[in-house]
């Protein structure tokens, strides 16, 4: 118990510090807390990648943001860590489910002409994309290939979200419907 009050004194100490702008305080709570903000992250993504980028982006908002007055550091960065995990986490849904699967096609590498394949799939895809009607398509481009939000996409067209929504559930399932066939020959040859 009184260690936890000394450790909190301290953390309180080098926050002021820090609010200065004095980076070595900074430095001292960025090594005291890393790998307690690793492993709280690690455990929800699974990705090293991912989570020494959300540990780092955190704490590069802390030092941003020093003048903002923290009272207890190690409560605020666990809420820091889990909001920006549950950003990454976020973002992982919104890929395109298509992409993803011609990514995998791409990549598995276990056809001599792989590389004639991909561009006809990717023919495939392109014309089919292009059969949704216009407005679908446009919201389906918007936020596939150029990765908006729906709110950004809905305030772009005039349109609700819900709106932005709808089209994108609707162009979904009219895509999986025209690539079935070809999502089960690839998972029949071994591919997927």
């Amino acid at each position: 118990m009184e260690n936890e009050k000394v450790n909190c004194e301290s953390d309180k100490l080098l926050l002021l510090q820090m609010e200065q702008g004095n980076k070595a305080a900074f430095n001292k709570l960025y090594n005291k807390y890393w790998d307690w903000a690793y492993s709280r992250a690690f455990a929800r993504l699974g990705n090293s990648s991912q989570t020494e980028d959300v540990v780092q982006n955190v704490f590069v908002k802390i030092w941003l943001r020093r003048e903002n007055p923290i009272s207890n550091f190690q409560a605020y960065l666990h809420v820091a860590i889990r909001n920006q995990v549950f950003k990454v986490i976020a973002k992982e849904k919104k890929k395109c489910p298509f992409i993803d699967n011609i990514q995998n096609f791409q990549e598995a590498g276990l056809l001599a002409d792989r590389g004639i394949l991909w561009d006809e799939f990717h023919k495939e895809y392109q014309s089919h994309v292009e059969q949704l009607p216009p407005k679908r398509q446009k919201i389906f481009r918007l936020r596939f290939h150029e990765d908006l939000t729906t709110k950004e996409i809905s305030s772009a067209l005039g349109v609700s979200r819900k709106t932005v929504q709808n089209q994108l559930g609707k162009a979904i399932s009219q895509l999986r419907v025209s690539f079935s066939h070809l999502f089960s020959f690839i998972g029949f040859i071994g591919l997927w």
